[in-house]
C-alpha cells in the first residue's frame, strides 16, 4: 500500500509502507535484522549503511506519504538528518541563510563546523520575510527554517520563505519536528525538504532516537549520496519500533493538541505565570499565521514564572509531570532550555534569542488536563 493521497491520515499511519508477513500472515510488520544480504541475482544490493534494508525502505514510504513527498530517508538522530541534508547541498564557498531562532543543536552545528568547510552562513535578524530578503546573496544555496521554533514557539511564514527562495533558485529546508506531519505539511506551501527529529512526535514514547528527511526523489538521491558516506543509518530494530509508533501518531498528536491549548489557556490565566508562548493562543504574535499554515497548534508550549518563583525548584516539586531532556512523548515533560537544548549557546546568544534562564519548555502529553493542572498548582504552593 503505497498511495500518498488515496487514504486518510489514520490509514496512512497504520498501513502505508507496512511489510507483509507472507509466511504466517501476522498483523505486525516482520523485522529483518540481517546486516548482510546476497549481492548477486538480486534487484537491490541491500546494506544497512545504504539505507535500503526491507524495514528501512518500508518506513521511508510511510514517512513520505505523511509529508506528501516522493521519497524519504531515516537516520540515527535528528541531528544526523539535519547535518546530512545541509551538507548535501552546501559546498566550499556556498552560503546558507538560517532563521534567527533555531534548535540549539542546529545552531551549534553551523557556528562550530561550517567555517571548517568554508561554508558561509547568516542568521536573520528576525523572522520577518524582509529580513530573509536582506541576507540572500548570489552564492546562497539553502534557506533553513524551523517553525514552530524551539523553545519560544515562534513562527515563520512558510509560503513567503518558499516563494522567495524559488524566485532566487534556492533550496528550502524546514525542521518540522515541533509541528509533526499531523499539524503541518510544508510541501503544501512550497518547501523542498522536510526534516524531523523522529525521536519526538513520530516516536512519541520516549524510547527511541531517530531522524527523518522527506523530499522529492531528486533531492533524496542527493542526500543519500552523502548519507552513505556519513554512515548515520538507523538499526532495523529501531526502525521497526518507529514504524510501530507512527501507527498511533495522529491519535496521540490530536490529543496533545487539545491538551496543550487547555494548558496554555490555564497558564495564561494563572497569576503565578508571567508569560506563555503558544501559537494557539490569540495573544500569540503569530496566531493568525498559525491558523493559516497549521492544521493544529501542537503539543509544545513554553512559559515563564513570575519573578521570585524559582523555576528549578518548581520543576523539582512536580510529581506527575516529568523533568526530562527530550519532548513529545505520551507523558508530559518540562525542562529548562538554558540547561539542555540551548546549553551550548552562550548566555549572550540565548539572550539575543529571547531565551531567559527561567524559561520552562512544556511538552504536553495525553494525561487528563485536570491532573496536570493539579500537579502544577501543588508544585508552586511548595515554593
Amino acid at each position: 500500500m503505497d498511495s500518498k493521497n488515496k487514504y486518510g491520515i489514520n490509514t496512512i499511519c497504520t498501513h502505508v509502507g507496512e511489510l507483509k508477513d507472507e509466511q504466517f500472515k501476522g498483523a505486525v510488520s516482520p523485522i529483518y535484522l540481517s546486516s548482510s544480504y546476497q549481492f548477486y541475482d538480486v534487484d537491490v544490493k541491500r546494506y544497512p549503511r545504504y539505507f535500503n534494508t526491507p524495514n528501512q525502505e518500508a518506513l521511508c514510504k510511510k514517512i513520505a506519504a505523511l509529508e506528501k513527498t516522493e521519497n524519504a530517508l531515516i537516520f540515527g538522530s535528528g541531528m544526523a538528518a539535519i547535518s546530512t541534508a545541509l551538507m548535501a547541498f552546501l559546498h566550499k564557498g556556498d552560503h546558507v541563510v538560517l532563521q534567527e531562532t533555531l534548535y540549539g543543536g542546529t545552531y551549534n552545528l553551523v557556528v562550530e563546523e561550517f567555517d571548517k568547510f568554508g561554508i558561509e552562513y547568516t542568521f536573520t535578524e528576525s523572522l520577518h520575510i524582509d529580513d530573509f530578503k536582506k541576507v540572500i546573496r548570489e552564492n546562497t544555496k539553502v534557506v533553513f527554517i524551523e517553525t514552530p521554533s524551539n523553545p519560544l514557539l515562534k513562527l515563520v511564514d512558510i509560503k513567503a520563505v518558499a516563494d522567495l527562495a524559488k524566485a532566487n533558485g534556492i533550496v528550502t529546508m524546514i525542521d518540522n519536528t515541533f509541528a509533526s506531519p499531523i499539524n503541518q505539511t510544508p510541501i503544501d506551501f512550497g518547501i523542498d525538504i522536510m526534516i524531523h527529529s523522529a525521536t519526538k512526535y513520530m516516536g512519541g514514547h520516549s524510547d527511541i532516537l531517530a531522524g527523518a528527511v522527506a523530499a522529492s526523489n531528486e533531492h533524496i538521491d542527493k542526500i543519500w549520496n552523502i548519507a552513505k558516506n556519513f554512515g548515520g543509518s538507523l538499526s532495523d530494530f529501531t526502525v521497526w519500533m518507529l514504524e510501530r509508533s507512527i501507527k498511533t501518531m495522529n491519535l496521540r498528536v490530536k490529543c496533545q493538541n487539545e491538551n496543550a491549548l487547555k494548558m496554555a489557556t490555564y497558564l495564561e490565566q494563572n497569576p503565578n505565570v508571567d508569560k506563555v508562548y503558544y501559537p494557539g493562543l490569540t495573544s500569540h504574535e503569530n496566531h493568525e499565521l498559525a491558523k493559516s499554515q497549521m492544521k493544529g497548534f501542537g503539543g509544545m508550549l513554553s512559559f515563564e514564572l513570575k519573578a521570585g518563583i524559582d523555576s528549578m525548584e518548581f520543576q523539582r516539586n512536580l510529581q506527575l509531570i516529568k523533568p526530562s531532556m527530550s519532548l513529545a512523548g505520551v507523558e508530559s515533560t518540562v525542562l529548562s532550555p538554558s540547561q539542555t537544548s540551548h546549553a551550548l549557546l552562550s548566555p549572550e546568544e540565548r539572550e539575543k534569542q529571547g531565551i531567559k534562564d527561567g524559561l520552562i519548555r512544556f511538552s504536553v502529553g495525553i494525561e487528563e488536563v485536570e491532573d496536570l493542572i493539579a500537579d502544577i498548582e501543588q508544585a508552586i504552593e511548595k515554593i
